[in-house]
């Protein structure tokens, strides 16, 4: 049994569609189709049902689908455990949030790189419910959010650390030394925050939401760094966590604002799937991100 014919079926089952999984591989359709026919061939099962040009894995579908799995994962162990084990190499995928990644990829990677040239790690941007979507569906090893605490026994967490937030101003702003706001009071001030409903700006979102509050914004960037650079320069207001505003605030650029009753829980948390095997490179990864403080330098 050729084992790139059960790669190729659990893509199509798991994207539930042959169309997605020939552009996903890199393969013309007709090759998906004549995988998946040759594999049916050799079990003597119908894996999918084909109605009206949508597909349904079959009962014994869904079975072969289980050993694909396994199967699948015992291969990579095996080819990476017949490593050199003097050299870990390997492609590493890591999905987290997009203002993690300066956070990532500060100078400390550049010693990452050097101590494990052999690995290539990818980093996947994303929100969330897509960053357990990836997990799910073996599209990414691990994953680094910055969202509400989440607990599920489907995970296993590495490390998870408590993040505190603010909303900050520029130093020379005339909200800065007022004292006490109330959110209510803020709501009406230019804004620039993150995009809608990505982990931090979703729970100050929702909060705002209960008390019947709303922000528009004058901009939405992913890009922190392009935030605080803006809100330096006195181009308005954002809701950021401390980590990426301390630095400017111990420099006297930046100010938080004292805003009373408006408190909203972040977490930074490192996870990947129970049932994932933990490779010397995976391993090399969980570490570099585990150790990673919250500080850029």
């Amino acid at each position: 049994m050729d084992i790139k014919n059960l790669v190729t079926f659990i893509y199509v089952a798991e994207l539930n569609s042959f169309t997605k999984a020939a552009e996903t591989l890199g393969y013309s359709q007709s090759t998906i189709s004549f995988q998946i026919k040759q594999l049916e061939s050799e079990l003597n099962v119908q894996l999918f049902e084909r109605i009206h040009h949508t597909i349904a894995l079959t009962e014994k579908g869904r079975e072969v689908l289980e050993y694909a799995h396994r199967i699948s994962k015992l291969t990579r162990e095996l080819e990476e455990n017949m490593q050199d084990a003097r050299v870990v190499k390997g492609h590493i995928r890591l999905a987290t949030a997009d203002s993690l990644c300066d956070l990532l990829l500060g100078k400390k990677f550049l010693k990452f790189r050097k101590r494990y040239p052999g690995i290539d790690l990818k980093v996947i941007t994303a929100g969330t419910e897509e960053m357990f979507r990836l997990i799910n569906h073996n599209e990414a090893d691990m994953i680094l959010t910055l969202d509400s605490h989440i607990y599920n026994a489907e995970y296993i967490i590495v490390k998870e650390e408590r993040v505190r937030t603010h909303f900050v101003a520029a130093a020379q702003c005339p909200l800065v030394g007022q004292g006490r706001f109330s959110v209510s009071q803020l709501v009406d001030e230019p804004f620039i925050l993150t995009e809608k409903g990505m982990s931090y700006r979703r729970l100050m979102d929702e909060k705002l939401a209960s008390m019947s509050l709303e922000i528009h914004p004058i901009l939405e960037i992913g890009s922190t760094g392009q935030i605080c650079s803006l809100i330096e320069q006195g181009a308005g207001i954002s809701f950021l966590p401390d980590y990426v505003t301390a630095r400017e605030v111990e420099a006297g650029r930046m100010a938080y604002l004292d805003v009373e009753d408006f408190e909203v829980e972040v977490w930074k948390q490192l996870l990947y799937h129970r049932d994932k095997w933990v490779s010397p490179q995976m391993e090399s990864v969980i570490q570099y991100c585990a150790d990673l403080g919250f500080t850029l330098s």
